[in-house]
């Protein structure tokens, strides 16, 4: 990766230029996944030379870190914001957090997933370690709202509900996996947070409407 450094002192003309291009290989390598899109494909939509391009990214591994990171980093500002906006009570926080993961998750598709996997296997471990981030600090906070108002369970401890949604994520959310299960990465995440928030919310949360 290119060092925070020298990103630094590029000058604003060059990082709308490298902002762009990051914006263009993140709808098409989330959307067609890695191997089917090259640098042409690329240089050609953006209307410059394949040298422009390489000037800004040697390689493709190297924008496609670059459009990682940067999917990261839009993923954890939204989700900070929502979360940190005050909701009226847990049921609404939640809703909240879902609805900005989920408009997140339709971004990638099962291509991609499989394509970094296979590709770029060291990325891959990166994306795992960057979601798990994510779940344990965002749904860790709202998860502890709702044991405060009385609506996830107290007998199972805090920890264990986050372990529980980390190692189902790890075990779904796999190229395998989800091709086996027909599952997108969307389908498939809903699917694990339903089953657990299911299991460890309590009576007075299942009454409520």
């Amino acid at each position: 990766m290119e060092s925070h450094e020298r990103r630094a002192n590029k000058s604003p003309a060059e990082s709308a230029v490298r902002q762009r291009i990051i914006a263009a290989a993140r709808r098409h390598f989330l959307t067609h996944g890695f191997r089917g899109v090259t640098m042409d494909d690329l240089a050609g939509e953006l209307g410059m030379s394949k040298k422009t391009l390489y000037a800004h990214f040697p390689s493709k591994t190297v924008l496609l870190e670059a459009v990682v990171h940067d999917k990261f980093r839009s993923l954890e500002a939204d989700v900070a914001r929502v979360t940190a906006e005050r909701a009226s009570d847990f049921a609404v926080g939640l809703q909240r957090l879902l609805a900005c993961i989920q408009r997140h998750t339709d971004e990638i598709r099962s291509p991609f997933v499989r394509d970094v996997q296979r590709e770029a296997p060291e990325l891959f471990h990166v994306v795992e370690g960057r979601r798990r981030e994510v779940i344990r600090r965002h749904f860790g906070k709202i998860l502890a709202q709702g044991r405060r108002e009385g609506l996830i369970r107290k007998d199972i401890p805090h920890r264990l509900i986050i372990e529980m949604l980390l190692g189902a994520t790890q075990a779904v959310i796999n190229p395998p996996m989800m091709e086996e299960l027909g599952l997108t990465p969307t389908t498939g995440f809903t699917a694990i947070v339903t089953v657990i928030l299911r299991g460890v919310i309590t009576e007075k949360g299942r009454s409520k409407p």
